[in-house]
């Protein structure tokens, strides 16, 4: 929405008197009743509670009258601060509401939000009196100083007339800006009270970065199944049909001159070597065995592989999320994969357990050790995966070994 300056005397005039001059009074005249209202509830409530100490019932009753009016005045004053003024204050983020009574109470006399709106319904009574009184004592006088006018011309009291009319003119024109000052200061304390602190629009802030990090890591499993079912349902068995044709070719076809049939044998053996090449790049990106049969299954088929023994143990009873696993496996995966390429072990030992809603992941192997999380891109690239969940990976590796990797993962 655009708006335009006021070029002309005239155009100024008439904003000046416009309809936000007129808002902003209809604002400080409503504020006045209902943080009087607001007060009265709140220093009854707890003058209440006060001196009926003794009875328990009735102080925690109206101790939670108290904690529940508070937020009721607070969403009446935000709409009136959005229907006069177009300021939209945003409500403080809250916890669930317990059900139980006393849990409830303990509950809002923990929560910070609860204090500061408090503040503010204390607070508005006495910036509301004296704005009234300003802006109400400045309409009031400029229509006393009109009838002052009017009084003195038909008196013929020039004098009476010229002050008066002066008057009027100073309290018409000063009016505006004084129901503009009071409204500004009132929209500073009720955003600073009413509104989310800095605290929670960074906890905000970070639950909305959490979330967007989750539907990215997200998609992106997503995107690696689809290609490896891509993969396995196209390429893969077309590679399948192709060598199965070369092998065919190569038993049968005897009688065709040697060069033609040593490039059979060579493009069949090409063939095989592509198909191995094309699996073991599916298994990377996301292995079928993961989603069917789990954790257990698929890490012993990349136990089953590794060049060294691998000595697995898997103890987890409830299958995390696709995500968690996946993330898991990829781990394991690279793991053992850095293990035979840089350690030179003779074996290693993988443990998966699940406790307390988080998977824990140990990987140890008997090599020369020396590992270190910014000695590569390997180590850093899963701590970066596990980080991705809000994960944290270990390293506990001395020259000469043996070194042990420890992962922990949120199962959810």
């Amino acid at each position: 929405m655009t708006t335009t300056e006021p070029t002309t005397p005239w155009d100024r005039i008439r904003a000046h008197w416009s309809a936000p001059a007129w808002l902003r009074t209809s604002h400080v005249v409503t504020g006045l009743p209902i943080s009087l209202l607001a007060l009265v509830v709140i220093v009854g409530l707890t003058a209440l509670s006060v001196l009926l100490v003794g009875t328990v019932v009735v102080p925690l009753a109206a101790l939670l009258l108290l904690f529940r009016s508070v937020p009721l005045f607070t969403r009446l004053q935000r709409a009136r601060f959005l229907a006069f003024l177009n300021v939209d204050i945003p409500p403080s983020p809250r916890p669930p509401r317990e059900r139980n009574p006393l849990k409830r109470l303990l509950q809002e006399a923990r929560t910070r939000s609860t204090w500061r709106q408090l503040a503010y319904h204390l607070l508005s009574p006495v910036i509301n009196v004296i704005g009234f009184l300003m802006v109400i004592g400045v309409w009031a006088g400029s229509l006393i100083a009109v009838e002052f006018v009017i009084q003195g011309w038909l008196l013929e009291e020039y004098t009476i007339i010229a002050v008066a009319a002066l008057l009027a003119v100073v309290l018409l024109v000063a009016g505006p800006w004084v129901a503009r000052g009071v409204t500004a200061l009132d929209v500073i304390a009720a955003e600073a009270l009413l509104g989310p602190s800095l605290s929670d629009r960074l906890v905000q802030r970070v639950e909305t970065l959490q979330e967007s990090r989750a539907e990215v890591v997200d998609a992106a499993d997503a995107e690696r199944r689809r290609l490896e079912r891509d993969l396995h349902d196209g390429a893969q068995q077309r590679l399948v049909s192709l060598a199965m044709n070369l092998g065919m070719a190569r038993a049968t076809l005897t009688d065709v001159p040697d060069p033609a049939r040593q490039a059979i044998v060579r493009a069949h053996e090409e063939a095989k070597q592509a198909l191995k090449e094309l699996r073991d790049l599916v298994r990377g990106l996301h292995p079928a065995v993961l989603n069917d049969q789990g954790l257990d299954a698929a890490l012993s088929g990349i136990a089953a592989r590794a060049p060294f023994p691998v000595r697995l143990r898997v103890d987890v009873p409830e299958r995390a999320s696709p995500t968690i696993e996946a993330i898991a496996f990829f781990v394991v995966s690279e793991a053992l994969t850095n293990v035979s390429k840089h350690a030179r072990a003779s074996g290693a030992e993988v443990t998966v357990r699940r406790a307390d809603g988080r998977l824990h992941l140990v990987i140890a192997d008997d090599g020369r050790g020396g590992a270190r999380l910014g000695g590569g891109t390997g180590l850093r690239g899963l701590a970066q995966r596990a980080g991705s969940v809000d994960g944290t990976l270990d390293v506990d590796s001395p020259p000469g070994g043996p070194t042990t990797i420890r992962v922990e993962l949120p199962c959810e």
